[in-house]
């Protein structure tokens, strides 16, 4: 039986579109426009151009040409054009299957940002009505069940279309909350508290010190343990968590995780949990569902997988039983530098005792040492004192005590703040290109730069875009890359991976190693993504103490030595995955994590 020949899907993004500015290049370059095909037309009310996907050619010239790179043009693999889910619009995104929720197990999405995951779980959540690509005449709930006939979504449908399943949605972006919602934490916890669970939810969580506290006065953290106890507290059938991880280091991440499994497991509730922590979702889940395709463009939903299975598909980047290949490069995890061998690594860096005391915080960094052609991973809880000792190096923030610092006067630094507000200041105008530029003026020259930085970041698409219209991971690879830019001796990178894609960390990753290695230069890493850190770093810093009080620094500290430190005080294990060698997330009363714990490795080389 012959192959279909592949649908052709072109997006318009109308966010970077500027047809008062480009005088629709796009059209004037188009050959069958250009001989008399009418390809695109232009919406008399918006103005934008529109593409008949049915009459473009994938020539790719309107691609080219548009210089604010609105247009994406991508060919869809066969066998998935009659499975769309819902499409937005004309030119705009599509998505193609769904996950199968199942009572009683957790079904993990993992995928890049723009891909399908928020859009996957409004439809499962009842907030976005499936149109199934039809989006001039939308179906009715009859022919939408009818659809997914045979399928374990077809009784969840009907039971949603009848009010017979309550979902609960623990949205994405939990900053926009104090908006929406006013009170206390005590408050708000008490309004939605629908089977008297708030104080147990409240103990678990640990908010108890903050519950008097106004939502308006939250944290990221908070704000995130705050929607993710409101969630949990509500009598539902179906949860439904859009990244519960972020804002939250690595001890609250185990915790919500725990709190989600119970929710699962004992009451027998559908979940769904979209996760780009790969050890949270790998501890989290029982089924794996991999999303793929074209960021903006079009998102499919793989078959469900076991979770170790699904997380390796993921990285090796090849579905087997679908044939698919979405990355050409798998992603593998390699054995650290040898304390020899870091050992013979000429000093960048030599300090004294660092102390640094606030009204209600003091900071204490023992004497320690970095090393040129080494990456330092620093690990510990928020409210610590990491983000303190890093703008203390950068020059920011000036030790309390005679500190003594060597070799910093002599050196150039460059800092990536933790907040991308303090990036961006008051320049929200300036685009990307006037930001790097500003940075280095001939960068976006640079080879080397344009290889592991420019290209796979895709600056390209938004090299013309203001800061204030881009999304939080696009400003967060934006920051990444303007602190690359800067050619310095010691580069600061505070929680890079904080709103980017589980793939996108590993290119991150990957960038960050290639560059100290090549160039020599010394960089440290805050990160509460584990798997990022055991990817990335040669040494640990590990800090300890207890949050908002008093914190401490033990290292630098080689890598077995400083995870089973940090580790150890979390009270988890890890084994390596003997496929990609990824760190695991052994389960609390495991065989292997009380084998471990009583040898005391926490965690494993091999």
């Amino acid at each position: 039986m012959p192959q279909s020949k592949p649908k052709r899907i072109a997006i318009i993004d109308t966010d970077r579109c500027r047809p008062d500015k480009s005088k629709y290049v796009c059209i004037n370059v188009c050959p069958p426009q250009r001989a008399g095909v009418e390809v695109f037309t232009i919406n008399e009310e918006t103005k934008y151009p529109e593409i008949n996907e049915e009459l473009c050619i994938g020539c790719g010239l309107c691609v080219k040409y548009c210089p604010f790179k609105a247009i994406i043009i991508v060919n869809l693999p066969a066998p998935v054009e009659d499975e769309i889910v819902h499409r937005y619009g004309p030119n705009a995104f599509s998505l193609y299957r769904l996950p199968m929720p199942a009572p009683g197990q957790i079904v993990g999405l993992v995928g890049q940002n723009a891909i399908g995951k928020s859009t996957s779980l409004k439809i499962l959540a009842g907030l976005l009505k499936p149109n199934l690509g039809n989006y001039e005449k939308p179906p009715d709930w009859d022919e939408i069940i009818t659809r997914f006939r045979g399928t374990a979504l077809q009784n969840f449908f009907s039971d949603l279309a009848n009010g017979k399943i309550r979902v609960v949605y623990k949205p994405q972006y939990v900053d926009a909350i104090p908006r929406l919602v006013k009170g206390t934490v005590k408050e708000i916890l008490n309004k939605y508290d629908e089977h008297g669970v708030s104080d147990e939810v409240a103990e678990e969580l640990k908010l108890m010190n903050i519950l008097d506290r106004d939502i308006s006065k939250l944290s990221g953290g908070e704000l995130q343990k705050l929607a993710i106890a409101v969630a949990i507290e509500k009598d539902a059938d179906v949860y439904l968590f859009d990244e519960p991880s972020s804002y939250l280091d690595v001890l609250e991440r185990m915790r919500i995780a725990r709190v989600i499994r119970e929710l699962a497991s004992r009451k027998q509730k559908y979940v769904l949990v979209a996760e780009h922590d790969l050890a949270i979702l790998d501890y989290i889940s029982d089924v794996v569902n991999i999303y793929y395709g074209e960021p903006n463009a079009y998102g499919i939903v793989s078959k469900p997988h076991s979770v170790r299975e699904g997380i390796n598909i993921f990285l090796d980047g090849y579905i087997p039983d679908e044939n698919v290949r979405f990355r050409e490069i798998p992603i593998r995890f390699k054995l650290w530098a040898t304390q020899e061998a870091i050992a013979e690594r000429e000093f960048l860096v030599k300090h004294s005792e660092i102390i640094k005391e606030y009204p209600s915080f003091r900071l204490n960094i023992g004497p320690g040492e970095l090393r040129k052609g080494e990456v330092i991973g620093i690990v510990g809880p928020n409210g610590i004192g990491k983000t303190t000792f890093v703008k203390i190096l950068a020059g920011i923030i000036k030790p309390d005590n005679d500190a003594k610092l060597e070799g910093v006067e002599n050196i150039v630094v460059s800092y990536k703040p933790q907040y991308l507000s303090e990036f961006i200041g008051d320049e929200e105008w300036l685009t990307v290109r006037e930001k790097l530029e500003q940075v280095n003026k001939k960068i976006l020259g640079d080879k080397w730069f344009k290889t592991y930085v420019y290209n796979p970041f895709r600056l390209g698409r938004i090299i013309d875009m203001p800061l204030d219209e881009l999304s939080g991971g696009e400003l967060q690879k934006v920051a990444i890359a303007c602190a690359l830019a800067k050619k310095a001796d010691l580069y600061l990178l505070d929680e890079p991976s904080a709103y980017i894609s589980a793939e996108d960390r590993f290119w991150i990753a990957k960038t960050i190693r290639t560059l100290a290695e090549t160039s020599n230069v010394t960089i440290l890493v805050v990160e509460h993504d584990i798997i990022v850190v055991d990817y990335i770093a040669d040494r640990l810093l590990v800090f300890v103490g207890e949050p908002g009080r008093e914190g401490k620094a033990i290292g630098p500290l080689n890598m077995f030595d400083g995870m089973n430190l940090f580790l150890k005080k979390l009270g988890i294990t890890f084994r390596r995955d003997r496929h990609t060698g990824r760190p695991r997330i052994n389960k609390p009363g495991s065989r292997l994590d009380r084998e471990q714990k009583a040898l005391g490795k926490y965690y494993y080389v091999s």
